[in-house]
């Protein structure tokens, strides 16, 4: 349990730095960074892999269709995600995507209330009213609903729910998703280079710095989801809601006082109303923990 914390923190806090490495590449389409950080991380597990002589979960996969389905599945919710975030970054919608990943948790509640029939307390259930009421309000305050947050939660709780029923563990699962992947983004980095279209061959021509952090995006994208599937495994979807408001609250910060973004008094109000959701839903669940624990002893 406590590995499984750690493991989970880590890639938590890595995730609440992110904004800084893609407004780095801001000269680059979020499709095109999507497509490096798929390209390049795969030749990096391959190597771990490699390292471990780590090729027996292959046979599972040519065995058991549905596993290949399930991570197709994964595959794609992982995708969608890491373009819905990269996209916000460079248009300057950072605290956007820290609300996403403040609303996850709940998502994750609800996830694993329909999909795993965990069942919910009164107080849970009150939790998710709030930050039901939080989005309504935010929505209300905008014109519209906050799509890009509720999509990056939606389909980050989604492949949550999927890595923690996986049949593979973290290492080999963010193998196959890479592989299902890497045949469509290489003829898209393909099609961009051959039009004259691709930041990385143009900058590689020109001397900049922009394909060595794009060749980064490989380790920088697959360590994190390493340690995030890993601990996943251990621990239970509520206690990752709980510890991934590190990276939200660190996303945010970074928004706010780095890139200068606006955040007004209204807008504060909408998320004091999320973040009461939240602390409502923790502190139940820290009582629940406490109570179980006195009387065991």
């Amino acid at each position: 349990m406590r590995k499984g914390i750690i493991l989970a923190s880590c890639s938590y806090l890595a995730w609440g730095l992110f904004p800084l490495y893609f407004k780095a590449l801001s000269n680059v389409t979020p499709m095109e960074i999507l497509a490096h950080r798929i390209i390049w991380s795969l030749p990096f597990l391959l190597l771990i892999l490699a390292s471990r002589s780590q090729w027996a979960w292959l046979g599972i996969v040519i065995n058991r269709p549905t596993v290949l389905i399930g991570f197709i599945a994964s595959a794609a919710l992982l995708s969608v995600n890491w373009f819905i975030y990269v996209w916000a970054i460079s248009n300057g919608r950072v605290i956007d995507g820290s609300l996403g990943y403040f609303i996850n948790p709940i998502v994750n509640v609800l996830l694993g209330f329909i999909l795993l029939r965990e069942r919910l307390r009164a107080l849970q259930w009150i939790a998710i009213s709030l930050a039901g009421c939080g989005v309504g309000w935010l929505a209300l305050l905008s014109g519209h609903m906050p799509w890009i947050s509720l999509a990056l939660a939606f389909s980050f709780g989604g492949y949550a729910l999927l890595r923690k029923t996986a049949a593979l563990g973290a290492l080999e699962g963010l193998t196959l998703e890479t592989l299902v992947l890497f045949p469509f983004v290489f003829v898209y980095l393909i099609y961009l280079a051959g039009h004259g279209e691709s930041a990385f061959t143009t900058s590689l021509a020109s001397g900049g710095s922009t394909p060595w952090l794009l060749m980064a995006a490989g380790p920088i994208t697959a360590i994190p989801l390493l340690l995030f599937a890993a601990g996943a495994r251990i621990i239970p979807m509520s206690t990752l809601g709980i510890l991934q408001y590190m990276s939200p609250t660190i996303q945010l910060l970074i928004g706010v006082w780095v890139y200068h973004e606006p955040f007004s008094t209204h807008r504060l109000t909408g998320f004091m109303i999320i973040w009461s959701a939240l602390a409502l839903y923790s502190a139940e669940g820290l009582w629940r923990n406490y109570r179980t624990r006195s009387s065991r002893s």
